[in-house]
């Protein structure tokens, strides 16, 4: 019975996160329409069929029978239904087709925006009532820089302890970003370094926001900094099965002196046959000879903000505010980054994309392990996810039917209702189409 209520567990955590994002998205298309005098005929919860609801004035407020979705139907509007029946009448006052381009603009993009502004109140929320986990900047000792890295070609060098950012004292290290919107918008962003006892000024190279997008680690430099001390071992893999231990701390590997976990997993990465490791475990020196599987042996890293001393700050409501809108900003980067990689192939379309049975996995999953904190912090990621997601330029979608808007601004003339709906046809075929692979792909994936 335990996978049962685990299946409810997920549904019923991943269902309450998608009827505050749909509630959310749809209140700020029917918000919109009403201030500008439309009618909105129907406000729904989920796609037909209508499964129960109450009609209150014009309005008929209902939840329908399939989920993942919702729509507000505005009259003289053709959305999701395909409504064409007012094709031949006469425009009414109250109709969508018979307002300004800038109205219908925003009407459009109204559900993107509350998304966003979910996002940022979410996570000023988080702020507000968790606080900050970070590290004083001086419980970090030097970082590693793997050779030909962008961080060793903006001119760090192994042992470095960075100091300031623009010109700013470094003061913490949140989340392990190493850097915020602001710094990476920079256009003269700089870095300042402790290096042999004297302050080293450097500074981002030309291009550097290219290399930034192909190496986007390099926002979380505090990776570099962790000491080759082992913080799991995986059952069943060739580190356990030689003896290896939690907490271990690795000397050499070789006979060769490591200090960081990268600078281990280098040299794990590149063995070809048996390495002989040396462990400090309880002020004792131990050899073993581990034998990497696939280039790996079964270790992972301690949790930095545990190593390093991490302490949360509290802060009130108001300083809150550019927290949040902080943490939105980066993880609207975050993702549009991820996206950029998955057009480029720089990552698996396959192995990177989720559907609604990945997405409601990692919901709960985090929900379990962070309670409220870690729901509210899927949700806002998912609700950045939503946004970008509906305004790409794919019928169907809001950024469909902006780019119809555009169109119709920049011609002084609408599209006609066949272009309309054949676009809205193909558009919904490649999202059916799309809804179909990645649920597919989930279901081999969890499965396999």
């Amino acid at each position: 019975m335990d996978w049962l209520f685990s299946l409810a567990t997920t549904l019923l955590v991943f269902g309450a996160a998608i009827f505050i994002l749909v509630l959310v998205h749809e209140l700020g298309h029917f918000l919109a329409a009403k201030a500008f005098g439309m009618r909105v005929e129907q406000f729904s919860i989920g796609f037909p069929p209508r499964l129960f609801g109450k009609k209150v004035g014009e309005t008929d407020y209902c939840v329908s029978g399939t989920p993942l979705g919702g729509y507000v139907k505005i009259a003289g509007m053709m959305d999701e239904s395909m409504d064409a029946s007012f094709e031949n009448e006469e425009p009414k006052p109250w109709e969508y087709r018979s307002k300004p381009v800038w109205q219908r603009v925003i009407v459009i993009t109204a559900g993107v925006i509350m998304n966003m502004i979910l996002a940022y109140v979410i996570f000023t929320g988080v702020v507000y009532t968790y606080g900050v986990n970070q590290i004083p900047a001086e419980n970090i000792p030097g970082l590693y820089i793997p050779d030909n890295s962008l961080a060793d070609r903006v001119g760090f060098e192994t042992g470095d302890r960075i100091v300031a950012v623009n010109n700013e004292e470094l003061e913490s290290i949140e989340n392990t970003r190493l850097l915020s919107m602001s710094d990476i918008t920079s256009s003269d962003l700089s870095f300042t370094v402790l290096r042999d006892g004297e302050r080293v000024q450097l500074y981002a190279p030309p291009g550097f926001m290219d290399e930034l997008n192909d190496e986007p680690e390099f926002t979380d430099l505090l990776t570099n900094a962790l000491p080759s001390h082992v913080g799991f071992v995986g059952e069943g893999t060739p580190a356990e099965e030689a003896g290896l231990k939690a907490n271990d701390e690795i000397v050499a590997i070789d006979n060769v002196p490591v200090d960081y976990w990268l600078e281990m997993v280098e040299k794990i990465q590149s063995a070809e046959s048996a390495l002989l490791f040396e462990i400090e475990r309880d002020g004792e020196r131990k050899q073993m000879n581990i034998t990497p599987e696939d280039n790996l042996v079964g270790i992972g890293p301690i949790n930095a903000f545990e190593f390093f001393d991490s302490e949360t700050e509290r802060y009130s409501l108001l300083a809150s505010v550019p927290k949040g809108i902080q943490r939105g900003n980066d993880t609207f980067m975050g993702i549009i980054n991820g996206f950029k990689q998955l057009l480029t192939g720089a990552i698996s379309f396959r192995e990177n994309l989720g559907g609604p049975v990945a997405i409601a996995s990692v919901t709960a999953e985090a929900t379990e392990r962070g309670g409220m904190l870690g729901f509210w912090n899927i949700t806002a990621f998912l609700s950045i996810t939503l946004a970008i997601m509906n305004i790409l330029p794919i019928p169907m979608l809001d950024g469909g039917h902006l780019m119809f808007l555009i169109y119709e601004g920049i011609t002084r003339r609408e599209p006609s209702m066949r272009v309309k709906m054949a676009l809205q046809q193909i558009g919904f075929i490649l999202l059916i189409g799309l809804m179909i692979f990645v649920t597919f792909n989930d279901i081999l994936r969890y499965v396999g």
